[in-house]
């Protein structure tokens, strides 16, 4: 089968635990490309285990853009991923015809493919100003103040995250409107192809891969990697489903066994949320992780 000349971008996304990595390697060894993640996560050097990093081994495999590329220390938002992605896509559409950009953070898909509304700048004094208050009074105090003055955020967003309900606070105080309405998308031509496969895995058998991957976590090291990572613990990268219950675990606040268990709810219910925002989009076609020879049927009908 001939394929077009036109570049293209093959986005495989879906929940976490789904397979996502697996498909893209193999779709990116059959089509001789690359994989761009897109994962906010993975994309953090200091963290391994806790973010299912891909292997040494699938990382030889192929050549991925986005994986322990940056520092805990910096700050990633969808912008810069998707500025970042754009500038490597760039570089790849040099030599190649077809890349893979895979992962299961859906705003960093979403503006990559489509671009993002500007948030506006940070205040400094603002930010601090909030900062000092939070400090004093605490969360409760921070949810209260989120809860009134962008209830639309405190009903949809990460009210269990102080770094992102900060700013959320700030662009509210700021603008008088609330910071999802920034992500109200204005879509922007991409100069490629978009093809998007989501993965999708009926609930029983994606929480047995969830569970038994959190087993496999903590065999291989996770407990380690949050120790050593606890005096790091208020970095906004750290407030991440299976470091946090860690570190409430390494704080005396729960028990190992307390701490487990937990990461495996949190992580069974950020898979749904993921679902929840992948289902938004009509340009997705689902199919299971095994049906690979339907996968490629319909990318390559798709390229001719």
């Amino acid at each position: 089968m001939a394929f077009s000349e036109e570049k293209t971008v093959i986005v495989i996304c879906g929940p976490t635990a789904a397979g996502k990595t697996a498909l893209a390697i193999r779709l990116a060894r059959h089509f001789d490309t690359v994989i761009i993640s897109a994962d906010s996560r993975q994309c953090y050097r200091e963290l391994r285990i806790g973010v299912a990093r891909p292997s040494e081994e699938e990382l030889q495999a192929v050549p991925h853009y986005f994986i322990a590329s940056h520092s805990i220390h910096e700050n990633i938002t969808a912008a810069g991923f998707a500025d970042y992605a754009r500038e490597i896509s760039h570089e790849i559409f040099k030599k190649k015809k077809l890349l893979i950009l895979a992962g299961g953070t859906g705003l960093y898909i979403k503006a990559f493919t489509e671009g993002l509304d500007e948030i506006p700048p940070a205040d400094p004094a603002l930010r601090k100003e909030l900062t000092k208050l939070y400090h004093q009074h605490g969360m409760e105090w921070l949810r209260e103040k989120i809860r009134e003055k962008d209830p639309e955020f405190y009903a949809k967003g990460e009210i269990k995250n102080p770094q992102r309900m900060l700013r959320a606070l700030e662009v509210v105080e700021t603008t008088g409107k609330s910071i999802l309405s920034f992500y109200n998308f204005s879509p922007k031509k991409m100069p490629w192809k978009i093809i998007k496969i989501g993965l999708y895995v009926e609930k029983d058998i994606l929480h047995k891969n969830i569970n038994n991957r959190v087993e496999e976590m903590i065999k291989g090291g996770l407990i380690s990697e949050a120790r050593e990572l606890f005096p790091l613990r208020h970095l906004n990268a750290l407030r991440t489903v299976g470091y946090v219950e860690l570190f409430d675990y390494l704080e005396g606040k729960i028990t190992l066994p307390e701490a487990i268990e937990q990461i495996k709810i949190h992580t069974r219910q950020f898979a749904k949320r993921q679902m929840t925002w992948f289902r938004k989009d009509k340009e997705i076609a689902w199919f299971n992780p095994q049906e690979y020879e339907k996968i490629l049927s319909y990318i390559s009908e798709r390229l001719s």
